[in-house]
């Protein structure tokens, strides 16, 4: 018993510091505009849509109340982030290291970048774990594919519209265009993401409950 529940620990950490790490990098990259297709959005288009698919498969196989703790851990770690990268900002150069407004210039606006990402962040990822348990309710537990999806496209676009707004206003970027190419491409991520949150709960849920009954794992899941 001992043996399973400290496997069930490591295989709910490492999922949290994959989800985390993620999302601390999405802060870093997303200041750069790409073109996908015709498409316009953040860099961190791609890194970012896998968060939700970490947040389901967790959502899945622990329930909502561990999914929220990752959530907010993940907001901490990006204040942190954002915290000591202001403070590598601010700090003196060496008087032969030339290279100080460069480097302001792509971490600097990371601070409106970081802003506008956890204000979105902390609507869109809780209203995904409100939306996914409330379609697992009305599902009975099953259908994972249309509560992902839904749920995930439902939420990213609420995550799109707050972001885009606060993070490019004023900017002379072009924010509908963001939106609707960050959200086309956030879509397209999200069907193709979920044979992988299929593949995850399926290899966790075989890796953790292959000795038990399904009693068990619908306790962890309540």
């Amino acid at each position: 018993m001992n043996n399973k529940i400290l496997k069930e620990e490591k295989m709910f950490f490492l999922l949290g510091a994959i989800f985390v790490t993620l999302l601390v990098i999405s802060n870093i990259i997303a200041s750069k505009v790409i073109i996908i297709g015709g498409l316009i959005g953040p860099a961190a288009v791609l890194c970012y849509a896998l968060t939700f698919a970490i947040s389901d498969t967790i959502a899945e196989i622990w329930g909502k109340e561990r999914t929220k703790f990752i959530v907010v851990l993940g907001f901490i770690c990006c204040i942190i982030s954002a915290v000591f990268i202001k403070i590598a900002i601010e700090m003196p150069a060496a008087g032969f290291w030339n290279n100080q407004k460069e480097y302001k210039l792509i971490l600097g606006s990371n601070m409106r970048i970081v802003l506008a990402s956890m204000i979105s962040y902390l609507i869109s990822q809780h209203h995904d774990i409100w939306a996914f348990h409330y379609l697992k309710k009305l599902t009975n537990g099953k259908h994972l594919w249309l509560r992902n999806n839904l749920s995930t496209m439902i939420s990213q676009l609420i995550d799109t519209s707050i972001f885009i707004i606060i993070a490019f206003y004023n900017t002379g970027s072009p924010i509908v265009s963001l939106i609707i190419g960050q959200y086309i491409i956030k879509l397209i991520i999200a069907i193709i993401d979920t044979p992988i949150v299929y593949v995850l709960v399926n290899v966790i849920k075989g890796l953790l409950y292959k000795n038990t009954n399904k009693n068990s794992y619908n306790v962890i899941s309540s």
